[in-house]
């Protein structure tokens, strides 16, 4: 059975930073590309970044290129978002997914 459980979300000012993770089990981790969407209270859900099975290819939304970083840790089944400069549009829900599965979620509020 396919597991992604997130953590590290919170609430920070703007300007703030925070990193997240998702701790996957129940697949091979390091044969799957993996992705980050958010979901913002009353929206749909919006695709963030995507990262290669590799780790070395990853691509990002316009909305935080430049802000947010994705990376893996393929030896210990877990997938990162660090998120720097963060802004009250960044409010949401965070998941991670494999294909069309996806976690729970973590919390992410920026405000002052």
């Amino acid at each position: 059975e396919v597991q992604l459980v997130e953590s590290g979300g919170g609430l920070v000012q703007p300007g703030g930073s925070l990193k997240l993770s998702c701790a996957a089990s129940g697949f091979t981790f390091s044969n799957y590309p993996m992705k980050w969407y958010r979901q913002a209270p009353g929206k749909g859900l919006e695709w963030v970044s995507t990262i290669d099975k590799h780790g070395l290819i990853t691509l990002y939304s316009p909305s935080v290129k430049g802000r947010f970083t994705i990376s893996r840790d393929n030896a210990k089944n877990i997938l990162y978002l660090q998120m720097y400069s963060l802004k009250p549009e960044d409010t949401a829900m965070y998941h991670c997914t494999k294909e069309a599965e996806r976690g729970q979620g973590t919390q992410v509020t920026v405000s002052s």
